[in-house]
């Protein structure tokens, strides 16, 4: 049985659980005695504690049901597949094992790997067979226990509102951990990282060419780390998009607050804000197949010399893409400003313009600088449009038409392929991502620092 076919098993249980809980408060409230909590608060009791320990049941079981096989696979394997050798080729061992067992077979495996197969699906069907008795079990037992407790002077609403806290809490709790998590791991491989490469030659160097030599006594057997045309390239590409998007977005979103009428901004607006649902890929195919194309044959009638991947088209495009995220907010933070203040400057004599540039845009700048943020953090974590429009070399220029290379796609070259993980070619991945992750948290709180002065000082 699949894990989504017990999910939903366990949901129709607790429905189950809600309306005999609420029939059992009813019947209660209609033999003539008062209740404390509502009935619907009974239903929700016996539904949480028939759903909740069923569900934690089969993420735990799901989690450590893997590892616990893989011991009792490695256990029984004869002491020559296992003694001596290292973790890398026991993982091997057992991908053989799980290949075999589901069929896909290379070669002839040894009779051991074919009897440790056999095996394996045994444990699998075992396992699930357990996982759903037990999930049951607990589900079933869940809405006995509930419903045990269950009476007319029984605090149902309280204790609903506590495990709904408590599950709020943990969901907080989870949301932080993982953050720090997430934080963690990045710190440590990027420190393996700089262990092996400076950090100011990381940092400031003006040559990027992670290829590391296969044999020692290869030419280039040690790569360039140095960032600055990675890092050069994200801004330039950015900067180019901001430059497409700022002006269009803005200028549109007070078009459509302020001189619109009520059928065109119904009918613009949502044509508008399509544009964020269009995925990357697509936005990427645009700009390899028609607007690279364009301004390299422009270019060229012009007598430039224009590269088949460039910076112009990658930002052109990707400032395309991140319009809807300026329009949007900008739209709603100058919607959200209260006509008296329009009304008082038309008073005093200010022409529209006027209203909205000395008026309306400071009022809104709050919300405008909110979607230009969130308009830049798309912008440089923008990967497909890069890869497919602005190539893959690292090469520091500022002419639009050359191509270039941003961080995010050098982070996901980097992590491809068939080179050793704890190598400086992979671990410069995450080197590029803290030094990525510092600064966008830098820009975000300079950002809020700004809003908050101008903010104080506008009030």
């Amino acid at each position: 049985m699949s894990v989504s076919l017990l999910f939903a098993i366990v949901l129709v249980l607790a429905l189950v659980g809600y309306f005999l809980g609420r029939a059992n408060a009813s019947g209660l409230k209609a033999s003539g005695k008062n209740l404390h909590s509502i009935p619907p608060y009974h239903g929700y009791y016996i539904a949480l504690w028939c759903g909740l320990p069923a569900f934690v049941l089969v993420l735990v079981w799901q989690a450590a049901q893997g590892s616990i096989i893989d011991q009792i696979l490695i256990a029984g394997l004869p002491s020559h597949l296992t003694e001596g050798t290292s973790a890398a080729r026991v993982s091997l061992i057992l991908g053989e094992i799980k290949n075999v067992a589901a069929g896909r077979v290379f070669g002839t495996p040894e009779p051991a790997v074919i009897e440790a197969a056999e095996h394996y699906k045994s444990l699998q069907s075992t396992a699930s067979l357990a996982l759903v008795a037990c999930t049951l079990a607990v589900a079933v037992g869940g809405i006995a226990f509930a419903r045990a407790r269950l009476s007319p002077d029984f605090r149902a609403r309280n204790r609903v509102d506590g495990i709904l806290r408590g599950l709020l809490i943990i969901c907080s709790v989870l949301a932080i951990l993982t953050t720090l998590g997430i934080i963690l791991s990045l710190l440590i491989e990027s420190f393996a990282f700089f262990s092996r490469v400076p950090v100011l030659s990381f940092l400031f160097g003006m040559e990027w060419s992670p290829q590391m030599a296969i044999r020692s006594d290869q030419v280039a057997a040690e790569g360039a780390f140095g960032a600055v045309p990675v890092f050069w390239g994200t801004i330039f590409i950015s900067a180019i998009a901001m430059f497409v998007a700022l002006p269009v977005g803005l200028f549109s979103a007070i078009y459509l607050v302020e001189y619109a009428d009520k059928r065109v901004r119904s009918f613009v607006k949502p044509l508008l804000e399509i544009l964020a649902g269009i995925p990357t890929i697509v936005y990427g195919f645009f700009a390899v197949l028609t607007v690279a194309p364009f301004i390299r044959e422009f270019g060229m009638s012009l007598g430039l010399d224009v590269a088949s991947n460039s910076a112009l088209a990658a930002g052109g495009v990707m400032g395309i893409m991140i319009i809807p995220f300026i329009s949007s907010f900008s739209d709603d933070a100058i919607s959200a400003v209260p006509q008296s203040m329009r009304d008082g400057a038309y008073a005093l004599g200010a022409t529209k313009a006027e209203t909205i540039r000395q008026v309306l845009l400071p009022a809104a700048l709050p919300g405008i600088v909110g979607g230009v943020l969130l308009a830049v953090s798309r912008a440089i974590g923008e990967t497909m449009i890069v890869v497919m429009a602005a190539g893959l070399t690292a090469t520091l220029t500022a002419n639009p038409l050359e191509g270039v290379t941003t961080v995010t796609v050098q982070i996901v070259t980097l992590l491809i392929g068939d080179t050793e993980f704890d190598s400086p070619k992979t671990l410069a991945a995450f080197g590029l991502g803290l030094v990525l992750f510092i600064s966008t948290l830098v820009l975000n709180i300079v950002a809020l620092q700004v809003v908050k002065r101008y903010r104080e000082r506008y009030e």
